[in-house]
């Protein structure tokens, strides 16, 4: 036969059973000692035996009315079936841990606020309970996060926007709301009444990127009132924003888990707005349909949703806050 057509036809590779089982007569000296510590009949350990036999092309045994012994061959293919039995071993033992590493990473895609706000606690929660678990967080805005998930560059995403696509579950994991704060010499921060849309629709205003779940939040808010106007500055991150409200730059209209702490100690105000505006908001977790949840994924679940009366307490705690329905999964 060529070298051609033995690649084409290759040798079917001999079962690792029967090679388990030459091996264990080698050291039992025994065709039936070995049966019976394989804890496998004497006429399947025979049967295996023969097959083993044609499958290679050699006589392994020399079998007698007093029992079977090794023939030389069979010493010569016990002793590489030994070393290829090592090597098989270690290769389950090695897929074993590789695989409890997989169960224990997660990796998580987070819009900003989520992240900066939530997450840290989430994480914290989750170590307690699962130590072993490590998570690879990646920060971006919500469209960046259904992107991250559509390429199946994260097992689990969380998102700020009032749009979830169809091809993604989704649960409620938080509540929050937009809070329009001015820095305290501004005059809005001695308003008596509401901010109507139409005052807020028509102020420039210190924004997140569009993308962001706030700016879609916001623009779907303002759309009965022809929208956003052309905003003083928009950034991809809130911190820069709070600095450029609190030198008095203009208002911002920021997440309220992102400006508690601000408005806590006086360096924002917030500024009341017609409760007719619709300016709260669910945080949702996200994945996508069709693809399973790993056990990590669903213990930060567990975790992110028990504790949803962190996120609810606080965008309550300001004016127009009034607490939002109850959530449910979809």
């Amino acid at each position: 036969m060529t070298p051609e057509a033995s690649d084409a036809h290759p040798r079917p590779l001999p079962d690792l059973h029967a090679l388990q089982l030459l091996v264990c007569v080698a050291e039992t000296g025994s065709l039936g000692r070995a049966a019976a510590r394989l804890r496998i009949s004497q006429p399947s350990a025979s049967a295996r035996m023969r097959t083993l036999e044609r499958r290679l092309g050699l006589r392994l045994l020399d079998r007698s009315t007093s029992g079977s012994r090794l023939t030389p061959a069979g010493a010569v293919v016990g002793d590489w079936a030994r070393s290829l039995l090592e090597q098989a071993e270690a290769l389950v033992e090695g897929a074993a841990a590789l695989r409890s590493r997989q169960d224990h990473r997660l990796l998580v895609t987070a819009s900003l606020t989520i992240a900066e706000e939530l997450m840290p606690g989430w994480l914290v929660a989750l170590r307690e309970e699962e130590p072993d678990t490590h998570v690879g967080l990646t920060v971006t805005n919500s469209s960046g996060v259904i992107e991250a998930l559509r390429r199946r560059r994260c097992d689990l995403g969380f998102v700020e926007g009032p749009w979830v696509p169809d091809d993604l579950h989704r649960t409620v994991v938080g509540r929050d709301r937009l809070a329009v704060v001015v820095a305290p010499g501004h005059p809005w921060a001695r308003r008596r009444r509401p901010l109507s849309g139409r005052e807020l629709a028509d102020t420039p205003l210190l924004l997140r990127e569009p993308g962001s779940g706030s700016r879609e939040t916001l623009e779907k808010a303002l759309r009965p009132y022809d929208g956003v106007a052309v905003p003083v500055l928009e950034l991809g991150s809130t911190a820069p924003l709070r600095s450029a409200v609190v030198r008095g730059l203009a208002p911002a209209v920021l997440s309220a888990l992102a400006v508690h702490e601000d408005v806590d100690h006086g360096r924002l105000v917030e500024v009341e707005v017609d409760p007719a505006v619709p300016l709260r908001r669910l945080l949702h977790a996200v994945w996508l349909k069709g693809r399973e949840l790993p056990e990590a994924a669903l213990r930060l679940l567990g975790v992110a949703r028990s504790a949803q009366g962190r996120s609810s307490s606080i965008c309550s705690a300001y004016k127009g806050g009034s607490a939002l329905p109850g959530s449910s999964s979809v």
